[in-house]
């Protein structure tokens, strides 16, 4: 789609902030005002428009896809969302960990321990870890803690927040890095774990290597995202 404005400007409305091209009010794909809760996320959002150039590239605006899918999906049905995010604390990744003597065990338990030691007494928990695939529950207590924080989350927050946790098949992880609890870096390092593992073991492979950036791109992008979502 080629580039159809001049000008990109936000403009403080009666609940946040309108994104306006040329001076006319954006709509979202299902036709509802595209207005942002929060000063700064309507800035990144009119970054993303002002940095377009002759061609529209749709891909290179994820706080723009974040802020529609808020507005279109998430609004009129909060609670299903809510409810398909906590259900990664069923069987987080970091809970599950490979056979005991492994030397990938070993790495697991230095790289994902701390996390999951961190939500344990952030949230008043104790988290089964399981060595192999077989899923193992999760208390109904534990399950109920870590689903709290993501209820109380707004719209824009869990439309990002989804994009966290399930890039990492972790909610402990997610929460983790949204309270600030551990840098991206060390979030992000944990979640490719095992990735990083066999390229330790095997060498790199330029697909997976893509699919690896691409993926860091979208992390990236949720968390900004998110953390401009709570204010």
């Amino acid at each position: 789609m080629k580039r159809f404005y001049k000008t990109v400007a936000t403009q403080a409305v009666a609940d946040g902030h309108a994104l306006l091209l040329d001076g006319r009010p954006v709509k979202t794909p299902m036709r509802q005002p595209l207005v942002l809760p929060t000063h700064a996320m309507a800035l990144a959002v009119a970054t993303e428009w002002e940095q377009q150039g002759a061609e529209i590239n749709i891909a290179s605006m994820p706080h723009t896809g974040f802020a529609n899918a808020a507005i279109d999906q998430v609004l009129p049905q909060k609670q299903r969302f809510v409810d398909e995010i906590a259900a990664y604390g069923e069987s987080d990744t970091l809970c599950y960990r490979a056979d005991p003597g492994d030397p990938l065990a070993d790495r697991q338990d230095r790289e994902w321990e701390p996390v999951l030691q961190w939500a344990e007494n952030r949230f008043d928990i104790r988290l089964v870890r399981v060595a192999g695939i077989i899923h193992q529950p999760q208390s109904t207590h534990s399950l109920s803690r870590l689903k709290a924080p993501v209820a109380s989350m707004n719209a824009y927050e869990l439309a990002a927040f989804s994009t966290l946790t399930s890039i990492g098949g972790s909610l402990v992880s997610a929460l983790a890095l949204i309270e600030k609890a551990f840098d991206s870096e060390t979030i992000w390092r944990a979640i490719c774990l095992e990735e990083l593992w066999q390229e330790e073991l095997w060498g790199a492979d330029g697909e997976a290597l893509a699919t690896r950036a691409h993926r860091r791109a979208a992390f990236d992008a949720a968390y900004h995202f998110c953390c401009s979502a709570a204010g």
